[in-house]
């Protein structure tokens, strides 16, 4: 593994727990195999190590005022870290402090209609599409005076990173996608799914009404949590682990911006003029040609196509990793280690 640029080897080697000559880092809670995947150990919210971040700063970017985590050097290369639905920063309340104390300086923003992170304008229409939340992070970068990081998520997170990787490739040192490439337009999602696949995406179904938009308010955190249970099926998380995420979702827009985000897949909901030039070089499905890891837990209860579907989506330098041992869709909070080893693994690219 090339050593990443401003992170000390001791730092590496400290975060690894392994031998210099090791060319994949096994911290007590993995386990690799010779296949190329890795065994998460102890995949329990008891095997967490941090309950909160140091603080939430805030900052005007773009049409938003952003919460975000801070971790790390100053000076460190920029690792953003972007959490999905229903989820918020707390996915990398464990993978921050690993990648802090490996040099990098490490943010975790609070996505539009999470958290405290707010719009600057009540006329702004509370739009969810791809684009709009690609150019989130932009203007969180240019905010932060940050000319190029490394990008890593899942879920939301991930289709925003592939979003910034093939839109603004400059600014991307490279990124880790869980579930790979999740481009996708409006006009690409009218193909028809076989039953099991559509069953899978009920929500979406019931987003599209207005009564289940109706239900999602009402029974926001019963909702939620049985999609942790849905996704992450093995994933033994308690209520406190849950508990630290669901004020996130008080958040005043969050409905208004679940709901978009799901019927604006399905060609339910416009979007805004503004985005179409972006919309229509991303419904070409381009290629990322940054260095890219793609993860996948071996329990993820989220509907995902298998790795070689999108094999070649990926241009640049490029590994493919699946987290065994019960591992599901929310990995960077499952298996911190392992996710955070990719992060400083694709950076070394």
């Amino acid at each position: 593994m090339k050593q990443s640029k401003g992170i000390s080897r001791r730092s590496l080697l400290a975060m690894a727990g392994v031998s210099v000559g090791a060319t994949m880092f096994a911290p007590s809670s993995l386990l690799a195999h010779d296949d190329g995947s890795v065994s998460a150990m102890a995949n329990t919210a008891a095997s967490a190590k941090n309950t909160s971040f140091a603080s939430i700063k805030q900052i005007d970017a773009g049409l938003l005022n952003v919460g975000y985590a801070e971790t790390g050097p100053a000076t460190g290369p920029a690792v953003i870290l972007l959490h999905g639905w229903p989820y918020d920063i707390y996915s990398f309340v464990d993978v921050a402090p690993l990648l802090a104390a490996a040099g990098y300086r490490v943010i975790v923003p609070y996505l539009r209609g999470y958290g405290t992170t707010s719009f600057l304008s009540s006329a702004t229409m509370r739009n969810a599409q791809q684009s709009a939340v690609g150019l989130d992070i932009i203007a969180l970068m240019d905010a932060l005076k940050i000319q190029k990081a490394t990008v890593a998520g899942f879920d939301w997170g991930a289709r925003t990173a592939d979003v910034m990787a093939v839109l603004w490739p400059e600014r991307c040192r490279a990124i880790v996608s869980v579930s790979g490439y999740l481009i996708s337009s409006p006009a690409g999602n009218q193909t028809p799914w076989p039953p099991q696949a559509a069953f899978a995406f009920w929500y979406q179904y019931y987003f599209a009404t207005e009564v289940g938009k109706a239900g999602y308010a009402k029974y926001l955190d019963e909702f939620n949590k049985f999609i942790w249970h849905q996704a992450s099926p093995k994933w033994n998380f308690d209520d406190a682990t849950y508990n630290r995420t669901a004020p996130s979702f008080n958040n005043p827009d969050h409905v208004d911006i679940v709901m978009h985000d799901y019927r604006w897949r399905l060609g339910l909901a416009d979007g805004e003029r503004k985005y179409d030039d972006l919309e229509k070089r991303l419904a070409a499905l381009p290629v990322v040609t940054v260095p890219a890891i793609t993860m996948e837990g071996d329990s993820n209860g989220a509907i995902h196509g298998p790795s070689t579907a999108y094999r070649n989506k990926f241009s640049g330098k490029y590994d493919y990793r699946l987290i065994t041992g019960g591992v599901g869709h929310n990995i960077p909070q499952e298996a911190p280690e392992a996710f955070a080893k990719a992060v400083v693994d694709v950076d070394g690219y």
